[in-house]
């Protein structure tokens, strides 16, 4: 699904670190506001001479603003690092879902580390991803195996079609008998293979099948064409 273009994640972590980091300062000086300045009278005495209230004021806004300034650049720059390293498994999970959906199912991420929120999505893509593997690997064995079984039929009815064309004078009726068993052949083992690409929803219901009457019918079946 096509979406517009936007701030990516590592940018918004990064405005967060130094907004963070701005606020505090902010908080910090306030509260040096709120306990010393607003209690310091407008003139007082000290080592050094005559202290002016308004000259502590604009030290301490200057002081304020080259710190903020300062806290602003390292929470960018700090914040672009750590919100780099931090999402670096991201990148890996990205990486290898468009591996998968170009119809790379071999892939893994395999994650290092302990657990942690990134590992178990990890994890979790990698468990979907074998599963997803083995449900493809499974559904090309059954294409390969209904293309086999339903061969067999097909050409058996080719071959009766076929002696049957050589041979006009040859009784229609047999003819008519052995391409009926063929087709009612061909529409269970169809059945059958229906039955069995629903095997892994369970939605059936399960019976006893004894395999010498369906060799015996087998036989039956191709005996005249042995």
């Amino acid at each position: 699904m096509d979406r517009a273009p936007g701030l990516s994640v590592r940018f918004k972590l990064t405005l967060s670190y130094a907004g963070f980091l701005m606020l505090a300062g902010a908080l910090f000086f306030a509260l040096v506001w709120v306990l010393v300045l607003r209690y310091q009278p407008e003139v007082g005495n000290s080592p050094s001479g005559v202290l002016v209230r308004s000259d502590l004021l604009r030290s301490v806004a200057t002081s304020a603003a080259a710190v903020m300034a300062f806290l602003l650049v390292f929470g960018l720059l700090g914040g672009w690092i750590l919100a780099g390293r931090m999402l670096a498994p991201l990148v890996r999970i990205t990486d290898a879902t468009r591996m998968a959906a170009n119809g790379s199912l071999s892939q893994r991420i395999q994650l290092e580390g302990r657990k942690d929120e990134f590992r178990e999505l990890a994890d979790a893509f990698d468990t979907m991803l074998a599963r997803l593997e083995a449900h493809v690997a499974e559904q090309q064995r059954f294409a390969a195996n209904a293309s086999h079984e339903l061969r067999t039929p097909l050409a058996i009815t080719q071959t009766l079609l076929d002696v049957a064309r050589k041979d006009p004078n040859r009784d229609t009726g047999e003819l008519i008998k052995r391409l009926h068993t063929v087709n009612t052949r061909a529409i269970d083992l169809t059945e059958a293979l229906l039955l069995l690409s629903r095997a892994d929803q369970r939605s059936f219901t399960r019976e006893h099948v004894d395999l010498s009457l369906i060799a015996e019918e087998a036989t039956e079946t191709l005996l005249p064409l042995a």
